[in-house]
């Protein structure tokens, strides 16, 4: 079935978009909802649109963002990129503040990913990026940009060919917006905040049980030393079949000695593991069943950022062997290894070749087990084995090996429920943020007859 739109003439925008894609029907049914309101343009009800600066990097300094820190529906400062603290002051004129919104203009599969400050830190922001700053209601844009009703205008302003893909200020200007006045949008304001409740919630229940978890260890106080040489037997490089220095970092053994006293036990005797399957990139869709790869998992979930799919037909055939199920451990074993995340809900699709199942094989609760792994155990055993090549492998043989402390079933529990807690916090946090995206599509459906922004 092919999809078609009849566009009258005076209907092209002023001629400056003739490409059949910007007037795709379901675009223009969603204009057509929009305009049963009083609109403006998102410039006319913004103190500020602008993009970043294009900045010399430096390895440390001052934080200027990019588009890896738009990330979640937040902003933060996690893998930002730096600056001088010269060039800092005087790029002060696109430093951020709280209340800021910020939305991606480049990269492949990034594009358009928008965020909100919810605090205020010192940061200035890089040329990938956008920055609109109301003077109120900056909640209820926030929330209208994350609606049908801005993310199709984001995607239909995106312009350029393929792995070239830019959306412009200019673009994001010209978004036609509601007036609404600020009665009608303090329940959606609420929602928003009562969602980064929430969210701060789930990061302090996690770093509740990462510290006991710890504590447990012994290794509250542990600091990573780095040595610039040490001796190592031939023996021991005999036995690990590795010659290259960073394997025999003493910071290893340091970690392990530490550990060694708390019922370490090798994975393999605590889970069983299957590995993905790598269809090819020829076989991803934009639309089927859904294809989780290293990139969309995280520690707290599968994320939904430049997801691929598989067609109904092929799914039928793999799910039998590589659908993923409640309660396992699903942990990446390429690109970036070492992350470990319990399956909570059921899922219809197929995991990549990048990616373990872990299914346990003993009574051991799998959120301990799986922090244990996120935890610095399992991060510098990652570490350690997958060092040494350009392109990060964790094999599957090396993983078997990896030495987990199992403590005793009431400690591992206490830690299990934190974890649980974090994840329903966070389960919560995303809740309230549809729910204020449901409210402003409401709002529109129903047609607002308001031609006031207060």
């Amino acid at each position: 079935m092919i999809d078609f739109s009849i566009i009258q003439k005076s209907q092209l925008e002023g001629a400056s978009r003739l490409d059949a894609e910007y007037y795709q029907p379901e675009y223009l049914f969603l204009l057509n909802n929009l305009g049963k309101n009083s609109l403006t343009n998102l410039g006319g009800i913004t103190q500020r649109v602008t993009q970043g600066p294009n900045p010399t990097f430096t390895q440390d300094g001052k934080v200027c963002l990019n588009g890896r820190n738009v990330k979640s529906f937040r902003v933060n400062a996690e893998n930002s990129n730096f600056v001088s603290e010269g060039e800092f002051k005087k790029l002060l004129g696109f430093g951020i503040k709280k209340g800021d919104i910020l939305i991606t203009l480049k990269g492949l599969g990034s594009i358009g990913k928008t965020g909100y400050v919810f605090d205020d830190f010192e940061a200035i922001f890089s040329r990938d990026i956008g920055l609109i700053r109301t003077n109120e209601n900056s909640e209820f844009l926030f929330a209208f940009l994350l609606s049908k009703y801005g993310v199709f205008q984001i995607e239909r302003s995106t312009t350029g060919g393929t792995g070239q893909l830019t959306l412009t200020t200019n673009y994001i200007k010209q978004f036609k917006v509601p007036k609404v006045g600020k009665q009608q949008t303090l329940p959606i304001s609420k929602l928003i905040s009562d969602s980064e409740t929430e969210y701060k919630y789930s990061l302090i229940f996690y770093q509740q049980a990462e510290n006991l978890l710890l504590e447990e260890l012994g290794l509250k106080d542990f600091q990573v030393p780095e040595d610039l040489s040490y001796v190592v037997n031939y023996s021991d490089a005999e036995r690990a079949d590795r010659i290259d220095a960073d394997y025999f970092q003493p910071k290893y053994m340091q970690l392990l000695s530490r550990i060694n006293k708390h019922n370490l036990k090798h994975l393999e005797e605590l889970v069983s593991m299957k590995k993905g399957f790598e269809p090819g990139s020829e076989a991803y869709q934009d639309e089927g069943k859904l294809f989780i790869r290293v990139s969309s998992l995280s520690k707290n979930g599968i994320e939904s950022k430049d997801q691929k799919y598989l067609s109904d037909e092929l799914y039928q055939k793999l799910n039998s062997d590589f659908e993923p199920k409640v309660g396992e451990i699903l942990l990446t074993k390429d690109a970036t290894p070492g992350i470990a995340y319990v399956l909570k809900e059921p899922v219809e699709g197929i995991i990549s070749g990048g990616i373990l199942r872990l299914k346990p094989k003993v009574d051991i609760e799998s959120e301990y087990l799986s922090l244990c792994i996120n935890s610095l155990i399992g991060k510098m055993q990652a570490e350690r084995d997958s060092g040494g090549s350009v392109i990060v492998h964790w094999k599957p043989e090396q993983i078997k090996k990896i030495l987990i402390p199992v403590l005793p079933k009431s400690t591992q529990g206490k830690i299990a429920d934190l974890v649980r807690k974090s994840h329903e916090a966070r389960k919560k946090s995303k809740e309230l943020l549809e729910e204020a995206k449901r409210k402003v599509e409401e709002l529109i459906e129903k047609g607002v007859k308001n031609d006031k922004y207060d």
